[in-house]
């Protein structure tokens, strides 16, 4: 679990099949296969869709959320504020925790070679 700011409000996010299942649900698509699709702005930032990340950061806010009532997709977009697009901390933070939820020994490893 981490803390992710998104322009003025602090979001929780974690990336647990939880999210997987809210994602599908939601947007009728594979999280990790969209994840995958994600990885390619490293050799291509003009591919970066940040809608997409922000569908991620949903899932994984309503994953953390468990239990309790959380807003819609379209309800929860509309209660974010002060976006700054320019400040990539809040993507990084995403990417970062779904790294570290959804692959954790393919990445361990991978970072440790």
């Amino acid at each position: 679990m981490r803390e992710i700011n998104i322009g003025n409000q602090v979001v929780r996010v974690r990336a647990t099949t939880l999210a997987l299942l809210f994602y599908k649900q939601e947007f009728k698509s594979d999280l990790l296969g969209d994840l995958m699709k994600m990885g390619q702005v490293a050799e291509d930032p003009s591919k970066l869709e940040v809608l997409s990340v922000l569908q991620l950061i949903w899932a994984m806010a309503k994953a953390d959320s468990y239990g309790k009532q959380f807003p819609s997709f379209e309800t929860w977009l509309g209660s974010l504020e002060n976006i700054d697009f320019s400040d990539a901390n809040f993507l990084t933070a995403a990417m970062e925790e779904a790294a570290d939820g959804f692959f954790r020994a393919g990445v361990k490893g991978a970072v440790q070679k």
